[in-house]
Protein backbone atom coordinates (compact mmCIF):
# COMPACT_ATOMS: atom_id res chain seq x y z
CA UNK A 1 0.00 0.00 0.00
CA UNK A 2 1.07 3.33 -1.04
CA UNK A 3 1.18 6.75 0.88
CA UNK A 4 0.30 9.38 -1.29
CA UNK A 5 1.22 12.89 -0.08
CA UNK A 6 1.79 15.15 -3.03
CA UNK A 7 -0.13 15.66 -6.09
CA UNK A 8 2.96 14.40 -8.15
CA UNK A 9 2.65 11.45 -6.83
CA UNK A 10 -0.95 10.57 -6.62
CA UNK A 11 -0.83 11.49 -10.30
CA UNK A 12 2.29 9.37 -10.86
CA UNK A 13 0.60 6.58 -9.11
CA UNK A 14 -2.73 6.69 -10.69
CA UNK A 15 -2.02 6.98 -14.19
CA UNK A 16 -0.28 3.32 -13.77
CA UNK A 17 -3.40 2.05 -12.90
CA UNK A 18 -5.11 -0.46 -15.11
CA UNK A 19 -8.27 -1.37 -15.11
CA UNK A 20 -10.68 0.00 -12.97
CA UNK A 21 -10.72 2.09 -9.82
CA UNK A 22 -12.94 2.29 -6.45
CA UNK A 23 -12.13 5.05 -4.30
CA UNK A 24 -13.16 5.83 -0.74
CA UNK A 25 -13.18 9.56 0.97
CA UNK A 26 -12.84 9.59 4.54
CA UNK A 27 -11.92 11.46 7.35
CA UNK A 28 -10.12 8.79 8.99
CA UNK A 29 -10.78 7.19 12.85
CA UNK A 30 -11.47 4.35 10.37
CA UNK A 31 -14.48 1.88 11.75
CA UNK A 32 -16.25 -0.95 10.26
CA UNK A 33 -18.08 1.47 8.14
CA UNK A 34 -15.44 3.08 6.11
CA UNK A 35 -13.82 -0.58 5.64
CA UNK A 36 -17.37 -1.91 4.67
CA UNK A 37 -17.46 0.77 1.51
CA UNK A 38 -13.20 -0.28 0.90
CA UNK A 39 -14.59 -4.07 1.52
CA UNK A 40 -17.35 -3.10 -1.19
CA UNK A 41 -14.54 -1.55 -4.04
CA UNK A 42 -12.53 -4.36 -3.74
CA UNK A 43 -15.24 -6.74 -4.90
CA UNK A 44 -16.14 -4.35 -7.48
CA UNK A 45 -12.79 -2.90 -8.83
CA UNK A 46 -9.55 -3.75 -9.85
CA UNK A 47 -7.70 -1.26 -7.79
CA UNK A 48 -9.13 0.61 -4.37
CA UNK A 49 -7.64 4.21 -3.44
CA UNK A 50 -8.82 5.71 -0.33
CA UNK A 51 -8.30 9.33 1.39
CA UNK A 52 -7.71 10.47 4.70
CA UNK A 53 -8.53 14.20 5.21
CA UNK A 54 -10.58 16.02 7.92
CA UNK A 55 -11.49 18.96 6.05
CA UNK A 56 -11.96 22.08 7.99
CA UNK A 57 -14.28 24.00 5.36
CA UNK A 58 -17.39 21.70 6.54
CA UNK A 59 -16.99 22.65 9.99
CA UNK A 60 -18.92 25.64 11.06
CA UNK A 61 -18.08 24.87 14.93
CA UNK A 62 -14.61 25.25 15.92
CA UNK A 63 -14.62 22.69 18.54
CA UNK A 64 -15.92 20.20 16.53
CA UNK A 65 -12.94 20.55 14.47
CA UNK A 66 -10.82 20.52 17.24
CA UNK A 67 -12.54 17.09 18.93
CA UNK A 68 -12.64 15.27 15.67
CA UNK A 69 -10.84 11.97 16.55
CA UNK A 70 -7.24 10.98 14.71
CA UNK A 71 -6.24 7.87 14.81
CA UNK A 72 -3.70 7.72 11.42
CA UNK A 73 -1.06 5.08 12.87
CA UNK A 74 -4.42 2.22 13.42
CA UNK A 75 -6.22 3.68 10.13
CA UNK A 76 -3.13 2.67 8.38
CA UNK A 77 -2.75 -0.52 9.84
CA UNK A 78 -6.64 -1.43 8.74
CA UNK A 79 -5.93 -0.31 5.54
CA UNK A 80 -2.61 -2.59 5.22
CA UNK A 81 -3.26 -5.27 2.37
CA UNK A 82 -6.58 -3.55 1.31
CA UNK A 83 -6.03 -0.23 -0.73
CA UNK A 84 -3.61 0.27 -3.19
CA UNK A 85 -2.86 3.59 -2.50
CA UNK A 86 -4.17 6.38 0.43
CA UNK A 87 -3.80 10.07 -0.24
CA UNK A 88 -3.05 11.71 2.56
CA UNK A 89 -3.42 15.53 1.59
CA UNK A 90 -3.03 19.08 3.31
CA UNK A 91 -5.07 22.49 3.46
CA UNK A 92 -2.63 23.71 1.52
CA UNK A 93 -2.30 20.71 -1.37
CA UNK A 94 -6.26 20.81 -1.47
CA UNK A 95 -7.12 24.38 -1.23
CA UNK A 96 -4.53 26.56 -2.55
CA UNK A 97 -6.94 28.96 -3.04
CA UNK A 98 -7.61 29.14 0.45
CA UNK A 99 -11.04 28.37 -0.11
CA UNK A 100 -11.96 31.52 -2.90
CA UNK A 101 -13.38 29.15 -5.24
CA UNK A 102 -16.08 26.90 -3.60
CA UNK A 103 -19.23 24.62 -4.65
CA UNK A 104 -22.90 25.58 -3.92
CA UNK A 105 -26.26 23.63 -3.63
CA UNK A 106 -29.01 25.75 -2.86
CA UNK A 107 -31.68 23.32 -2.53
CA UNK A 108 -31.54 19.96 0.18
CA UNK A 109 -28.45 21.21 1.37
CA UNK A 110 -30.22 24.14 3.87
CA UNK A 111 -32.29 21.57 5.24
CA UNK A 112 -31.70 18.67 8.26
CA UNK A 113 -27.87 18.92 9.07
CA UNK A 114 -27.39 21.95 6.68
CA UNK A 115 -30.06 23.99 8.42
CA UNK A 116 -28.50 25.09 11.44
CA UNK A 117 -24.70 24.04 10.11
CA UNK A 118 -24.51 27.10 8.03
CA UNK A 119 -21.55 25.80 5.08
CA UNK A 120 -21.38 22.64 5.73
CA UNK A 121 -22.29 20.86 2.54
CA UNK A 122 -20.72 23.71 0.43
CA UNK A 123 -17.74 22.51 2.01
CA UNK A 124 -18.66 18.71 1.82
CA UNK A 125 -19.22 19.41 -1.89
CA UNK A 126 -16.31 21.43 -3.19
CA UNK A 127 -13.95 18.76 -1.31
CA UNK A 128 -15.74 16.05 -3.14
CA UNK A 129 -15.61 17.89 -5.91
CA UNK A 130 -11.51 18.19 -6.10
CA UNK A 131 -11.05 14.58 -4.76
CA UNK A 132 -12.84 13.24 -7.74
CA UNK A 133 -11.33 15.37 -9.73
CA UNK A 134 -7.78 14.00 -8.71
CA UNK A 135 -8.58 10.34 -8.09
CA UNK A 136 -10.69 9.68 -11.56
CA UNK A 137 -12.18 6.45 -9.91
CA UNK A 138 -14.91 4.66 -11.45
CA UNK A 139 -16.72 3.96 -8.53
CA UNK A 140 -16.75 6.31 -5.25
CA UNK A 141 -18.21 4.88 -2.32
CA UNK A 142 -20.75 6.81 0.73
CA UNK A 143 -22.38 5.30 3.55
CA UNK A 144 -25.97 5.80 3.67
CA UNK A 145 -25.77 6.93 7.57
CA UNK A 146 -24.56 10.35 6.17
CA UNK A 147 -27.90 9.90 3.73
CA UNK A 148 -28.17 13.15 2.55
CA UNK A 149 -24.14 13.52 1.79
CA UNK A 150 -24.59 10.82 -0.46
CA UNK A 151 -27.46 12.21 -2.12
CA UNK A 152 -25.99 15.88 -2.45
CA UNK A 153 -22.74 14.17 -3.96
CA UNK A 154 -24.91 12.32 -5.97
CA UNK A 155 -26.83 14.78 -7.76
CA UNK A 156 -23.56 17.10 -8.04
CA UNK A 157 -21.88 14.05 -10.10
CA UNK A 158 -25.25 14.19 -12.17
CA UNK A 159 -24.94 17.90 -12.43
CA UNK A 160 -21.57 18.26 -13.56
CA UNK A 161 -21.64 15.19 -15.73
CA UNK A 162 -18.84 13.18 -13.99
CA UNK A 163 -18.26 10.05 -14.85
CA UNK A 164 -17.48 8.54 -11.73
CA UNK A 165 -20.19 6.80 -10.12
CA UNK A 166 -21.57 7.71 -6.96
CA UNK A 167 -22.15 4.41 -4.78
CA UNK A 168 -24.15 4.48 -1.79
CA UNK A 169 -23.66 1.85 0.84
CA UNK A 170 -25.99 0.10 3.77
CA UNK A 171 -25.45 1.24 7.78
CA UNK A 172 -22.85 -0.31 9.33
CA UNK A 173 -24.41 -0.49 12.97
CA UNK A 174 -23.02 -1.59 16.39
CA UNK A 175 -24.93 -4.93 17.62
CA UNK A 176 -27.28 -2.88 19.97
CA UNK A 177 -28.35 -0.38 16.92
CA UNK A 178 -26.22 2.65 17.63
CA UNK A 179 -24.96 3.42 13.35
CA UNK A 180 -21.02 3.35 13.04
CA UNK A 181 -19.58 6.85 13.33
CA UNK A 182 -16.15 8.46 14.04
CA UNK A 183 -17.48 10.36 16.44
CA UNK A 184 -18.54 7.43 19.04
CA UNK A 185 -15.02 7.77 19.94
CA UNK A 186 -15.85 10.65 22.22
CA UNK A 187 -18.97 9.58 23.68
CA UNK A 188 -18.48 9.37 27.60
CA UNK A 189 -19.64 5.94 29.03
CA UNK A 190 -22.43 6.95 30.04
CA UNK A 191 -23.40 8.82 26.68
CA UNK A 192 -22.55 5.19 25.12
CA UNK A 193 -25.05 3.71 27.30
CA UNK A 194 -27.69 5.99 26.30
CA UNK A 195 -27.01 6.51 22.88
CA UNK A 196 -29.01 3.60 21.52
CA UNK A 197 -31.80 4.79 22.11
CA UNK A 198 -31.61 6.89 19.25
CA UNK A 199 -32.42 4.73 16.84
CA UNK A 200 -34.72 2.70 18.33
CA UNK A 201 -36.71 5.91 18.94
CA UNK A 202 -36.13 6.88 15.79
CA UNK A 203 -37.92 3.38 14.05
CA UNK A 204 -40.41 2.77 16.54
CA UNK A 205 -42.17 6.92 17.50
CA UNK A 206 -45.71 7.18 15.61
CA UNK A 207 -44.21 10.42 14.01
CA UNK A 208 -41.80 13.15 13.83
CA UNK A 209 -43.75 14.93 16.56
CA UNK A 210 -43.38 11.74 19.11
CA UNK A 211 -39.85 11.20 18.26
CA UNK A 212 -38.42 14.63 19.18
CA UNK A 213 -40.47 14.35 22.52
CA UNK A 214 -39.12 10.68 23.32
CA UNK A 215 -35.63 11.83 22.38
CA UNK A 216 -35.91 14.55 25.05
CA UNK A 217 -37.40 12.70 27.78
CA UNK A 218 -34.64 10.26 27.55
CA UNK A 219 -32.34 12.85 27.69
CA UNK A 220 -31.12 13.99 24.23
CA UNK A 221 -30.42 17.44 22.75
CA UNK A 222 -32.31 17.17 19.88
CA UNK A 223 -31.26 19.38 16.44
CA UNK A 224 -33.88 17.42 14.37
CA UNK A 225 -36.59 15.11 13.31
CA UNK A 226 -37.82 14.99 10.20
CA UNK A 227 -39.22 12.40 7.54
CA UNK A 228 -38.61 13.24 3.97
CA UNK A 229 -39.58 10.68 1.06
CA UNK A 230 -40.53 8.17 3.32
CA UNK A 231 -36.92 7.80 5.60
CA UNK A 232 -37.26 9.41 8.99
CA UNK A 233 -33.65 11.80 9.55
CA UNK A 234 -32.46 13.14 13.21
CA UNK A 235 -29.60 14.61 14.36
CA UNK A 236 -28.96 14.99 18.27
CA UNK A 237 -26.25 16.34 20.40
CA UNK A 238 -24.59 14.30 23.36
CA UNK A 239 -21.88 15.42 25.65
CA UNK A 240 -20.64 18.68 27.27
CA UNK A 241 -20.95 22.37 26.20
CA UNK A 242 -17.02 21.63 25.94
CA UNK A 243 -16.79 18.39 23.87
CA UNK A 244 -20.26 17.99 21.99
CA UNK A 245 -20.94 15.28 20.25
CA UNK A 246 -23.24 14.94 17.12
CA UNK A 247 -24.75 11.85 16.66
CA UNK A 248 -26.94 11.44 12.96
CA UNK A 249 -29.08 8.74 11.69
CA UNK A 250 -31.92 7.92 9.17
CA UNK A 251 -34.11 4.81 8.98
CA UNK A 252 -36.34 3.74 6.19
CA UNK A 253 -40.18 3.89 7.14
CA UNK A 254 -42.76 1.06 5.87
Amino acid sequence: MKCLNSLAELKSFRSALDGTVGFVPTMGALHQGHLSLVERSLAESDHTLVSIYVNPTQFNNASDLENYPSTLEEDLASLAGKADGVFLPTFGLLYPDDFAYRLDETGFSNQLCGENRPGHFTGVLTVVMKLLNLMKPDRAYFGEKDYQQLKLVRGMAETFFLETEIVGCPIIREPDGLAMSSRNLNLTPADRTLSPRFHQILTSATDDAAARRSLQDAGFEVDYVETIDGRRFGAVLMGTLEKPVRLIDNVPLT
